[in-house]
């Protein structure tokens, strides 16, 4: 069972805030979902094959070849702000992350 103040530690390690009615909802929410996955430990899976991916999958990848790059200039000129030729964007985290 999930409960409200897990769902508020989760919340906080993930800068969310939430209301007392979200958090309610949400520790109910993943409670079921837990629930839920506990039910899957009650299958016997003795003979079935662990697998990624239930097709076949493959790699395509292309032949590395060097190509003229972008003009810096042209590539800064939609830039909203611009530092050293690099793009400047807002801080998103804290100190403390």
């Amino acid at each position: 069972m999930i409960n409200e103040e897990e769902v508020k530690y989760i919340a906080d390690l993930a800068s969310l805030k939430l209301s007392e009615e979200e958090t309610e909802t949400f520790a109910k929410q993943l409670s079921d979902i837990v629930d839920y996955v506990e039910k899957l430990d009650e299958l016997d899976t003795e003979e079935i094959v662990p697998t990624a991916y239930t097709i076949p999958v493959k790699n395509v990848l292309r032949k590395d070849e060097v190509e003229e790059s972008l003009d810096l200039e042209k590539v800064l000129k939609n830039a909203p702000e611009e530092q050293n030729n690099q793009f400047r964007v807002p801080k998103i985290m804290d100190e403390d992350n």
